[in-house]
């Protein structure tokens, strides 16, 4: 946690994003008949993907998105279309969650899940981190998402 303490809110969510992204590898290596994970394996690393991922997307919409807004101008339908890939995920996650087991389901479920999520973090790198970079005390904005992602996690921040 200390190597994220002095991130700003780019690099927070960037490294979010980087950490889920190993998840992502993990879960698809335990999924491989060459190594394959148990079933308990899977559906424990599926659900760790499943709430960092309804985390990091809770602190985006309550705190960076609407930081952001203003600096878009009529760019604003780019948060639209974020928020409409977190519903895309949350859709995802809740069938992954909905789940008793890992099987070739949840296999597939985490695949379209990281595919979706790979698309939405190169949108959010592309577009959206060098508005902010632009525009916002990303210092600042990185103690409110810390903050906020400690609470959600119940630990302290």
């Amino acid at each position: 946690m200390t190597e994220l303490a002095n991130k700003n809110a780019c690099e927070l969510l960037d490294a979010d994003h980087l950490a889920v992204k190993h998840l992502f590898v993990e879960y698809a290596r335990l999924a491989t008949p060459q190594d394959p994970g148990t079933a308990a394996d899977r559906k424990a690393l599926a659900g760790r993907i499943c709430a960092e991922l309804t985390v990091h997307a809770q602190i985006e919409e309550e705190i960076f998105y609407p930081a952001l807004a203003p600096a878009l101008g009529k760019d604003r339908d780019l948060l639209d279309e974020a928020k409409a890939e977190h519903d895309q995920a949350r859709q995802l996650i809740a069938r992954i969650e909905g789940l008793k087991e890992a099987n070739d389901e949840m296999d597939a479920l985490v695949v379209s899940l990281n595919q979706a999520i790979d698309h939405h973090v190169k949108e959010e790198r592309d577009e959206l981190f060098p508005k902010a970079r632009a525009s916002l005390d990303l210092a600042a904005l990185g103690q409110q998402l810390r903050k906020r992602q400690s609470e959600l996690e119940g630990r302290k921040a």
